[in-house]
Formats: C-alpha cells, structure tokens, sequence
C-alpha cells in the first residue's frame, strides 16, 4: 500500500468530528507508582493534557490473565490491591471511577475475533488504577478492563486489537499497561534508587522495541522469540508484553509514535511508554 492509498484508508476510519482517539501503551513499573510524584506519574499525568476528555478508558492490563476473554461491565468496579509487602497507605487507595456496562456491551458486540463475556467481578487492577488516577485524578470517567486470555499467543492478541479499533472512533482511550523489559527475577533490588540503572541486554531490547516500533515493524515484535536470547531475558513470560501488542494492533497507517518516561529501573526492567496518534 502507498502513502496515498494509507492517507485515504485513515480518513475513511475517520469519525465524523475528524478526531481519532490516540493509544497509548504505559510501562506501569512498581505500584507504589500509583502514589509517587515522580517523574513517571508526572509523565502519565502529562500525557493526557493536549487530549478532550475521553468518553471512557478501556485498560489492557498485565495483571488480569483468564481463560477466555472478558470485559468488566459492572456499575462500580472495585479497586484491587493485587500486590503485598508495601506500605499501608497504598493499600488504602480507592479509585472510584465508575464502569459502564452500556460500553461493555458495545464492546462485546464489535468483536469478531472471539467470545468476549461480561465480568462484574474483577474490578480495576494496579496496572489500571496506578496509572490511570494520575491522568484522571478526579475518578469521573468510566474505566474498564479487558482481560488477556494467556492461552493464546502473541499474533492472536495482535489480531483481536483490530476488532477494538472502533472505540477509538467513539471517543474510547485505550491504554495497554504492562512492561516492554520485564524480568523481576533478575532485579537489582540495590540499584532501585539509581536513574535510568538498565543492565546491557534491557538497554539493547528496549532500544530495539522503540526503533520497531518507529519502523512498524509490527511482525518481528509479534514474533520476539526470534530476537535471540536478549529478548528472552526481556521477556521471560509475555504477561507485561501482550498489552503492547494490543496498541500496536490498533495503529492505523503512518500515525506519529512518541515515546515518553523512557528510562530503566533496577536493572531489568523499563518503563518506556508509548503515545499513537
């Protein structure tokens, strides 16, 4: 395809008003994320300033594994302190943010890919509510969650993306959260506290994630495995890695990637994000 005919397939997916929803992929990292004012909730808080406020936020997060596909579609989603061992204080935060099952069953009814099923008994996650409190602090916009069927494999997630793409139509902003460098088994627990502190091969992968990512060369980040075995230090189970996949699947032609909190932590783990559109 040509740049002509890509300009003329996106203004055909083009809503009405002219604006598509952008994506965005967040590097969650630690919950305690979820109430720092650091540079990287100061990032997320950034990231959403330029944007109308979305109709709702959609989160593909890296902490809801199923078999099979669900979507919460209950009126209050509940927070979930899905971690142990940190302080109090961050076991007491509620994000109240409302769902909207309305939207879940749009959303049930726009995917071909799969059976996607209502849920009204997860909630939101860390990877959901850590990030999403700092871009909407006053919990007034609805947010739900998709789950990943860790059953199937990389290309299926990338291919489901594409039945989501009309949300972004609708006004939905859909994140991923996870960790494009996600090894905690190899975290240097001493080194926490040092900026950007990346081990050789997180560095490597992560940089060679961004300039695919630049290129769109989507098909080589759907089959990592077969960048070596940096990539499988980077990527020693996909769980941080599918929610990634999901907005890649949703990038339509040339949209203009941008990359923000870009930096390693501990050693074996980054927490790049990515803007689209």
């Amino acid at each position: 395809m040509n740049n002509l005919q890509q300009l003329k397939k996106m203004q055909d997916e083009l809503p009405e008003n002219g604006f598509l929803m952008p994506v965005f992929f967040i590097g969650h990292g630690s919950p305690m994320n979820g109430i720092a004012d650091n540079s990287f909730s100061r990032g997320w808080e950034e990231s959403v300033h330029d944007l109308p406020l979305p109709r709702a936020v959609l989160v593909i997060s890296a902490h809801w594994l199923t078999r099979g596909s669900f979507i919460t579609a209950m009126e209050h989603p509940r927070t979930i302190h899905d971690f142990g061992g940190f302080p109090e204080a961050l076991y007491q935060v509620q994000y109240a943010a409302p769902g909207d099952p309305a939207l879940a069953r749009e959303t049930i009814e726009l995917v071909q890919a799969t059976r996607l099923e209502p849920d009204h008994e997860w909630g939101l996650d860390h990877g959901t509510w850590s990030v999403v409190r700092h871009m909407y602090p006053n919990a007034n916009i609805p947010v739900l969650q998709l789950s990943i069927d860790y059953a199937k494999e990389a290309a299926w997630h990338y291919q489901l993306a594409a039945d989501l793409f009309e949300l972004r139509k609708r006004g939905v902003l859909i994140i991923g959260s996870g960790n494009m460098v996600h090894n905690l088994r190899m975290v240097a627990w001493d080194k926490l506290n040092e900026s950007n502190y990346g081990f050789d091969w997180a560095h490597q992968m992560n940089d060679t994630f961004k300039n695919f990512i630049r290129e769109g060369a989507h098909d080589k980040l759907i089959h990592y495995q077969k960048m070596g075995k940096e990539a499988l230090l980077a990527i020693p189970t996909p769980d941080h890695y599918y929610p990634l996949l999901y907005i890649l699947g949703l990038q339509r032609g040339q949209e203009p990637v941008a990359f923000f909190n870009d930096q390693a932590v501990g050693g074996s783990l980054t927490m790049t994000s990515v803007k689209i559109g």
